[in-house]
């Protein structure tokens, strides 16, 4: 019997997100697909920030700039979602809408 041996975990080539899935091309040729419920930075972004992404590392994860999110490649590979705890979360939901004010809304700062 063999055993397969992964020796170094496939780059990110792209990433796409919208409300509902992030998909990553991985440069083994796989395309993986994690729901963004995962990532709840990502889920309570405004559209236009969530499909802004860049790669990081060489293709080892993606950070979304207005979001202020990285997910590695592993992490998506290995099927872990965030484990940003509740404080931390909230936090950040505070600092995202006094930064990101939604439409009609004034930015007191």
């Amino acid at each position: 019997m063999t055993t397969l041996t992964i020796t170094e975990t496939p780059t990110i080539l792209s990433a796409e997100c919208t409300a509902d899935d992030l998909t990553v091309t991985l440069s083994d040729g796989r395309r993986v697909t994690a729901p963004v419920a995962w990532y709840p930075r990502l889920s309570h972004a405004k559209a236009e920030h969530r499909e802004h992404c860049v790669l990081m590392g060489g293709g080892r994860g993606i950070h979304w700039p207005e979001v202020d999110e990285d997910i590695s490649a592993e992490n998506i590979l290995f099927g872990q979602p965030s484990g940003e705890s509740d404080d931390s979360f909230r936090q950040w939901e505070q600092w995202y809408h006094q930064t990101y004010p939604a439409s009609g809304e004034h930015d007191e700062q």
